[in-house]
């Protein structure tokens, strides 16, 4: 009888913090950022790790072993041992789609094992969200405890996501946002995942605006600066260091950094007034799973992602 556990966490940091605690089971940590970038729906796949190595290196210098990738997944090649298999993943949009990713590599590989889910998010008693690794000792087993099993229903809705998010139409996900399940926060981030496309009026994305307006509104030193007060301050998207800092450096039109501090130009006043559609200028040409984000914008009035006009055929 099966009685091993495997634990698959959202990142090395987490994986020393419940090795310390001396959490019994096995550890997979999972090292991707399919937040951004085009994806295969197939992960364990050569496909998959070329298109995912192309971007990495593209966009932020890294390079992926592939062999170290795949021989690291081995592990879900034998998991009749694992009495159950435990995902460590967080409220913010970053966990969410490799959350989802996860589960559907599970299935791809017709792993048996029961899935419980350990996520992090509002703590009882604090305003602002936490992290599984910002967690004090007790509160990190305290969500041990009471982790939630996935149902089938679970598993096959973020099957279904993970499907749509490596398409195109990403609009396929809107029905799903009211949709009850055991992610809590999913909701949240889907809201939060179609605000990263452009502004159908300033054509900056939800974040980058809230970056200017961070700005705008309290003294920032440096970009430096301004890199630590988004890394605390940005909702449910769960951007690590490179990828904020690469979206300071696409706002660099809008900005001013002098002796006196990072401020607004008169382009930044501009777009936060919405007087003119910036989306050509700052050419975040990112990709997100199938769709491309500078083919679609956010249409706030219409609630979805409509084509850019000069993509609309």
């Amino acid at each position: 009888m099966a009685e091993g556990i495997l634990h698959i966490t959202n990142g090395s940091s987490l994986t020393s913090y419940l090795k310390d605690l001396n959490i019994k089971g096995e550890f997979l940590t999972w090292h991707e950022m399919l937040c951004e970038g085009p994806t295969f729906e197939q992960i364990d796949t050569q496909e998959f790790v070329e298109i995912r190595r192309a971007f990495l290196n593209k966009y932020y210098d890294i390079d992926i072993d592939a062999y170290a990738f795949h021989k690291e997944l081995e592990v879900l090649d034998n998991t009749e041992k694992y009495a159950e298999i435990i995902l460590w993943f967080e409220y913010d949009l970053f966990c969410h789609i490799n959350l989802i990713a996860v589960i559907s590599l599970l299935q791809q590989k017709k792993v048996k094992s029961p899935l419980y889910l350990v996520c992090s998010g509002r703590i009882k008693g604090k305003s602002d969200f936490k992290g599984l690794s910002e967690l004090n000792e007790s509160q990190l087993l305290n969500h041990y405890k009471n982790k939630i099993k996935l149902t089938d229903k679970d598993i096959e809705l973020a099957c279904s996501l993970w499907s749509i998010y490596c398409c195109e139409n990403h609009n396929l996900f809107k029905p799903y946002l009211k949709q009850n399940s055991s992610f809590k926060y999913l909701s949240s981030c889907l809201k939060a995942h179609f605000k990263r496309f452009p502004d159908s009026q300033n054509g900056l994305c939800r974040l980058e605006k809230h970056i200017l307006e961070i700005v705008k509104n309290n003294y920032i030193k440096s970009k430096h600066h301004l890199l630590g007060y988004i890394l605390n301050y940005q909702g449910y998207y769960g951007y690590g260091d490179i990828q904020i800092e690469r979206m300071i450096k696409n706002l660099a039109i809008f900005l001013t950094e002098s002796e006196n501090g990072l401020e607004l130009n008169r382009k930044g006043h501009e777009v936060l007034l919405n007087q003119h559609n910036f989306s050509n200028e700052v050419h975040n040409d990112i990709q997100f799973g199938g769709a491309k984000r500078l083919k679609y914008q956010f249409n706030s009035k219409q609630n979805k992602l409509i084509k850019t006009i000069y993509n609309a055929n």
